[in-house]
């Protein structure tokens, strides 16, 4: 059995580092593992890999590949493979969608306190050294506590889930939205679908924005959804730039029919110098690092050996995407 490994990426943690290969070469009898770290030469070794490592394929790299029988990708958005030549197929696409979650909702924390404390305006004030005691109070919104605020959380996967069990500690109120309401939640106080959405918007203090970029997702969060939020209330994006109308977003932040916005995704990576959310003092910005941690590879390869034992025995595997749905 070949199974072969592609990814490329600008940022080096993205990249698989060379261990992930060696090992799986000692730990998997009859094993061929092929590790390219550039689409250059895909083709000639798709030929014959029935287990493919990658984030996205083209239609035609997909007609090479007669062999593939399950495509694991490791992130947790998998919109790059979601097209008609593996949505229609026998392939198996899996994610890590659990192991992004967990680092990924500690993010949407910390930025969520960041926004509550005003710890970054009090840093600007740091730098002239000023203190802002009298300034901050001043200041709109004010800082203010997440005990009792409520929590809007749109997206319950892995990582709304997890957002949703921190916040709990912190004794906030939380809210989800989902595309399934029915399915409930132990975790909340109350459950949405998309169509009620506006409605729980309302209500929040703090929205983080967790969902999968799908065809339905695609720029959800627009005009509409911004007017619907409270004036001093943050919006907080960790899933992707493209569910956000960026220029609705904006637009919202400087007329300040919401309190201010902590993105680490954005629609065009990395942010071109000329966005004005960089200069913005209600945004604080995070290069899409909320996954970054020295774990995450050794959290991969033990999701990537445990679906392969379960492979080679039949057995189901974690992680499996609906293809249908796109997540």
């Amino acid at each position: 059995m070949k199974l072969l490994i592609v990814l490329h990426h600008r940022f080096d943690l993205w990249n698989a580092p060379d261990w992930v290969a060696e090992r799986l070469r000692e730990e998997f009898a009859n094993l061929e593992v092929v590790h390219l770290k550039s689409f250059d030469h895909i083709e000639p070794e798709l030929a014959d890999a029935e287990v493919l490592i990658t984030w996205s394929l083209r239609p035609e790299q997909v007609r090479v590949g007669k062999k593939l029988r399950w495509i694991h990708s490791p992130a947790a958005a998998v919109h790059g493979l979601m097209i008609p030549e593996i949505v229609n197929s026998d392939i198996v696409v899996t994610n890590a969608s659990e192991i992004h979650g967990r680092v990924v909702a500690e993010h949407a924390i910390a930025l969520m306190l960041t926004c509550a404390k005003r710890l970054v305006r009090a840093t600007d004030y740091q730098r002239q050294k000023i203190w802002s005691q009298q300034k901050l109070w001043e200041e709109r919104p004010r800082p203010r506590e997440l005990r009792g605020a409520t929590l809007g959380i749109v997206g319950f996967g892995a990582i709304g889930r997890e957002v949703a069990r921190l916040a709990a500690a912190f004794g906030m109120r939380v809210l989800a939205c989902r595309e399934h309401p029915e399915r409930g939640s132990a975790q909340t106080d109350a459950v949405y679908g998309f169509s009620e959405l506006p409605a729980m918007l309302s209500d929040c203090d703090f929205v983080v924005l967790a969902a999968p970029l799908t065809s339905k997702t695609q720029a959800c969060f627009n005009a509409a959804m911004f007017a619907a939020m409270k004036p001093e209330a943050y919006f907080i994006n960790v899933s992707r730039g493209a569910l956000v109308n960026e220029e609705d977003m904006i637009a919202a932040l400087r007329s300040r029919k919401i309190g201010g916005a902590a993105l680490d995704v954005f629609t065009t990576e990395p942010l071109p110098v000329e966005s004005p959310l960089w200069e913005m003092a209600n945004v604080i910005i995070t290069p899409h690092s909320a996954a970054m941690t020295e774990n995450l590879w050794d959290r991969h390869y033990a999701l990537i050996a445990e679906n392969l034992r379960r492979y080679k025995s039949g057995e189901p595997l974690l992680g499996v995407v609906d293809k249908k749905r796109g997540y």
